[in-house]
C-alpha cells in the first residue's frame, strides 16, 4: 500500500508543469504601457514635447538674431527634457511602492532584477526617443528662425557632440533611477532629486569659489559640474575622467546600493 501511494505521488510530481521564464522583452512592453495608463504618468511624458515646441516657439521670438543657431534651439529644448526624464525614471520605480502595486508586479514577476531592468530600460528607450524629438524640433527651429530673422542657419552641432548630449541626458535619467531604487518614496525621492540637482551644485560653486582645495576637487565630486562637459561637448580625456568619478560617487555606487535594497525590501 505504501508503495502504491508513493508511485502515485511521484507520478503526480512528473506531471509537474515546467514554468517559462518571463522574456526581458515583454516585461519592457508591459512597463512601457504602465508609463501611459495612468493620467499622471502620460501628461509627465507628454510634457516632453509640449514644453519642447514652447521653448521652440520662444527661442525664435525671443532670442537675438545672431543666437538663432541649431545649438541654442537644442539647449533650450533639452533643458526641459533634464528635468523631466529624471522624474519619469524616478516615478516609474517608486509607483511599484507608492501606489501599492509592488505586491501584484513582484508576484507575477518574482526576479525583480527583471523587473528593475526593465524599467530601466524602457526609461532609457523614452529618454532617446525625447533627444530624437529635441533634435528633429531644434532642426525645424532653426529653419523656421532664420527665415523669420532673414539670417543664414547655422548648424553648429557635430555628430559627436550630438551623442554627448545624448549621453549628458542619460546620466540625468539615471540619477532618477538611483534615487528610486534607493529611496522607494515618490515624494522622498522628488525632494531629494531637486535637492540633489538644485541646492548641491549651489553649495558646491559658492565652496569651490571661495576655497581653493574644493575649486581642485570639484571637477571629480560635483556631478552637475562635470556633466556640463557634457553638454557643452568634451573636449579632454581629464573631462571624461571627471564624468567617469562623478557617475561612480553619485549615479553607480548608490545605484547598486538601492538595487540590493529593491531586492531585500518588504512589498506591501
Amino acid at each position: 500500500m505504501t508503495a502504491t501511494v508513493s508511485t502515485v505521488v511521484d507520478r503526480v510530481g512528473d506531471r509537474r508543469p515546467d514554468v517559462t521564464r518571463i522574456p526581458l522583452s515583454r516585461a519592457v512592453r508591459v512597463e512601457l504601457r504602465k508609463m501611459f495608463d495612468t493620467r499622471a504618468g502620460f501628461w509627465l511624458i507628454a510634457s516632453i514635447g509640449i514644453t519642447g515646441l514652447i521653448a521652440t516657439v520662444a527661442t525664435v521670438a525671443f532670442a537675438p538674431d545672431a543666437d538663432l543657431t541649431y545649438y541654442t534651439f537644442a539647449k533650450a529644448i533639452g533643458f526641459p527634457i533634464t528635468v523631466i526624464l529624471p522624474m519619469v525614471a524616478l516615478l516609474s520605480i517608486t509607483s511599484e511602492w507608492s501606489q501599492r502595486s509592488g505586491l501584484t508586479t513582484f508576484t507575477y514577476v518574482p526576479d525583480r532584477r527583471l523587473v528593475i531592468g526593465a524599467k530601466t530600460l524602457t526609461s532609457i528607450a523614452v529618454a532617446v526617443a525625447s533627444m530624437l524629438f529635441a533634435f528633429a524640433i531644434g532642426a525645424v527651429g532653426t529653419v523656421v528662425g532664420s527665415t523669420v530673422a532673414g539670417v543664414p542657419e547655422v548648424w553648429d552641432v557635430s555628430l559627436g557632440h550630438a551623442l554627448t548630449i545624448v549621453l549628458g541626458n542619460l546620466t540625468c535619467l539615471l540619477t532618477g533611477t538611483m534615487l528610486g531604487m534607493l529611496l522607494r518614496s515618490s515624494a522622498g525621492g522628488m525632494v531629494t532629486y531637486f535637492v540633489i540637482t538644485l541646492l548641491v551644485p549651489t553649495m558646491s560653486g559658492l565652496l569651490a569659489a571661495s576655497q581653493q582645495w574644493f575649486a581642485d576637487l570639484q571637477p571629480w565630486v560635483d556631478l552637475n559640474y562635470a556633466q556640463s562637459f557634457l553638454f557643452d561637448g568634451m573636449q579632454t580625456g581629464a573631462e571624461w575622467a571627471h564624468i567617469a568619478s562623478t557617475v561612480a560617487i553619485w549615479i553607480v555606487l548608490p545605484g547598486i546600493l538601492g538595487l540590493r535594497l529593491v531586492m531585500r525590501s518588504e512589498v506591501h
